[in-house]
């Protein structure tokens, strides 16, 4: 073997070596985890669970990052953005997979600059609204639309966000007029919602959960295909009479584009692992939260796919995309 061939064999064993090394030491600092939505939402509220549980089996902290705003995107753009190399991940809703068809141009491209990783969780959406309202059903609050279109409203989560196409589907669906009320998270939004100056919100059950069982909300549906088993006397939209309306709300991870394959399948695992655990699946329960996982290939399917239905959806619903 000549020198120059000899010097290439050395060199490329060592770089082997070398990402062999970083490889099996990932992680060995802090793991910054953007969340792009205030602290307090639902997405904030499942990323510290999943992150205390990960923290401990990784040994590294696993730091909450809120950067809240403009439907998400600043937070997707921070990690799009972020050096590949498993130190900066983000945990996002499925305002992933809106954003696309609800915005005239994003700072970053939601399929080519992020790789899934994993969903976490699915959460059913709860349509609330302050008793002071004095309606008590799905169809009262039809009716009180009805007689005065226009005259009511909702909140959302953000222009574009998951929260708002979810309404959206609904409104299409009950043939109602209603107006979007846009937040930046679900604090402000229930906060709002509580105290009678918004009409009505599809909130993630997780933020609301406690103000329900306390009465100071009251739930007139689950905007999910079937019940949610921490509100099982809540009918869904379709079963309150409005068929067509069912919405899937999702949390999971993402990682930039480029972050190594197998620091991807080691988050992947280390999700799974955290969701078996008794004290995640607990807390989970009393959100009302659904665990739920793909593999990294089959996630980044999913977000493609529902890319492509939620831009029919914003068509249907005649949204024009935010400037």
């Amino acid at each position: 073997m000549n020198l120059a061939r000899r010097a290439f064999v050395v060199t490329a064993l060592s770089a082997a070596a070398t990402g062999a090394l970083a490889q099996n030491t990932y992680p060995n600092k802090p793991i910054r985890v953007i969340v792009p939505f205030a602290a307090g939402s639902t997405t904030d509220i499942i990323a510290r669970a999943i992150a205390d549980k990960m923290s401990v089996s990784l040994g590294q902290t696993l730091v909450i990052d809120n950067r809240g705003g403009a439907s998400g995107t600043i937070g997707q753009q921070a990690v799009a953005t972020a050096a590949p190399d498993g130190y900066t991940i983000m945990i996002h809703s499925s305002s992933h997979t809106v954003s696309p068809s609800t915005f005239a141009k994003l700072p970053f491209d939601t399929v080519n600059d992020f790789v899934g990783v994993t969903p976490i969780s699915s959460l059913p959406n709860a349509l609330v609204i302050s008793p002071s309202k004095n309606i008590k059903t799905l169809q009262e609050l039809l009716a009180a639309a009805r007689a005065k279109p226009g005259s009511i409203n909702f909140a959302s989560a953000g222009q574009g966000s998951a929260t708002h196409l979810n309404a959206e589907k609904f409104k299409m669906a009950a043939k109602i007029e209603a107006t979007n009320i846009p937040f930046k998270g679900s604090g402000e939004a229930v906060t709002e919602v509580m105290s009678g100056r918004v009409d009505y919100y599809f909130s993630p059950i997780a933020p609301v959960i406690g103000q329900i069982k306390e009465g100071t909300l009251l739930a007139l549906a689950v905007g999910s295909p079937k019940r949610a088993a921490a509100l099982p006397n809540v009918p869904t939209t379709a079963e309150a009479g409005v068929p067509g309306s069912e919405f899937n709300f999702w949390i999971g991870m993402m990682a930039p584009a480029k972050t190594p394959r197998d620091v991807v399948n080691r988050l992947h695992d280390e999700v799974e692992k955290a969701l078996a655990s008794p004290e995640v699946k607990e807390r989970f329960l009393k959100l009302g939260a659904d665990a739920w996982t793909l593999k990294p290939e089959q996630f980044d399917a999913y977000i493609k796919d529902e890319i492509k239905s939620n831009a029919a959806l914003v068509k249907a619903a005649g949204l024009q995309p935010t400037q």
